[in-house]
């Protein structure tokens, strides 16, 4: 099946994405055909990516001065020792900015790559092959990068465009079904912030595009990607209208934090999970409509995606998820903001919400 090909056109970069199988054997001719040129590069690579596969990456690669640093992605790895780590090897080994940092692995990997790559004399060429459905229907696309810190989840970091993104549907055929349900999540989340066909589409096709089935997941990648593309091409620099991306990721980044980043909930669960809170407040704060709340609630449920608080917290938990929920990048002045759902497809972005409003909210989500 032929390759896919969308391009990202931003004030500061402009970008192709590719989607397809098999992709990583002709990464030397994706170059050569976007005129992506360079001497040296750092390969960071998730230390979980099969030998296999980084041994096809390399020999694509031959004619390159490789260097490699393997990662332990996992978000409590995910800081600013890291980034020193990676500036450091690039400095000893005499890159400039001609050179290229490459990223193969998950959002993780893609997050504090495309972040040390924005630090590098201020910038050297990034290339991000992600490997996980997650990343690559989200992180890999609109150029956020960072680190995290106590204080809370991607607090340091910057925007900084690719060059190049290649999405290998292959990578996918060795994650676990956990992994592929994340990513998931948010291709329903794009779903719900732009598009109801799409949704139905997901809906109809949700078996296939889980097992990986071709053109489904190729269709549900695409998808997902071109709204993210648009959204970033009108706000790069979430000023406004891209902070409708954050649907259930304010619930959710709070979730992650509280449980300090474990296992028990890794992120693409922490956002279905934090999207079925915003729909619940959306429905009690009768902004959504019945019908439109039940289809999503029931989609949710019919596919055991995570939906109950109960299961991951008690009441004990309450005043530190407000405590990461006040830390949140997009609010103001000890507010938070939500985004929330009218219907689908008409999201909207509500600043004004009180730690007494979203305590007792989620004291009696607990409670039901």
């Amino acid at each position: 099946m032929k390759p896919i090909k969308l391009n990202v056109k931003t004030k500061n970069q402009n970008y192709p994405i590719f989607i397809g199988s098999n992709l990583i054997n002709n990464i030397s001719n994706i170059l050569k055909n976007n005129f992506i040129n360079f001497n040296k590069c750092l390969i960071i690579i998730d230390e979980n990516i099969p030998k296999k596969i980084v041994s096809i990456i390399k020999k694509s690669l031959k004619k390159k001065d490789i260097s490699i640093l393997f990662f332990k992605a996992n978000e409590k790895n995910k800081n600013i020792k890291i980034i020193h780590q990676i500036l450091e090897l690039m400095l000893k080994k005499n890159f400039s900015r001609d050179d290229c940092l490459i990223s193969i692995g998950g959002g993780i990997t893609g997050d504090i790559s495309g972040f040390a790559a924005s630090q590098f004399k201020r910038g050297l060429k990034f290339i991000n092959i992600p490997t996980t459905l997650l990343a690559q229907v989200d992180s890999s696309v609109g150029g956020k990068t960072g680190v995290n810190t106590k204080y809370g989840k991607n607090l340091i970091g910057s925007f900084y465009q690719p060059n190049l993104v290649i999405s290998d549907v292959i990578f996918l055929k060795t994650l676990p079904k956990r992994e592929i349900i994340c990513g998931y999540g948010e291709i329903l989340k794009h779903s719900l912030i732009s598009n109801k066909t799409f949704f139905n589409f997901l809906t109809k096709n949700y078996l296939k595009i889980l097992n990986l089935r071709s053109p489904f997941i190729n269709k549900a990648i695409y998808e997902s990607c071109k709204i993210k593309k648009n959204i970033v091409e009108k706000d790069e620099k979430e000023n406004e209208l891209r902070k409708i991306l954050n649907f259930g990721h304010t619930f959710a980044h709070a979730f992650e934090a509280s449980l300090n980043y474990s296992k028990k909930l890794n992120h693409g669960e922490a956002v279905i999970l934090g999207m079925n809170t915003a729909l619940n407040f959306s429905f009690k704060n009768k902004f959504l409509k019945n019908n439109d709340y039940k289809l999503i609630i029931n989609h949710i449920k019919n596919h055991n995606l995570p939906s109950s608080l109960n299961k991951f917290f008690s009441i004990k938990d309450l005043k530190k998820i407000l405590t990461f929920m006040l830390a949140d990048k997009k609010n103001d002045s000890g507010v938070i903001s939500l985004v929330l759902l009218k219907k689908i497809g008409m999201p909207f972005i509500n600043k004004n919400y009180t730690k007494k409003k979203i305590l007792k909210f989620l004291r009696d989500e607990l409670n039901n």
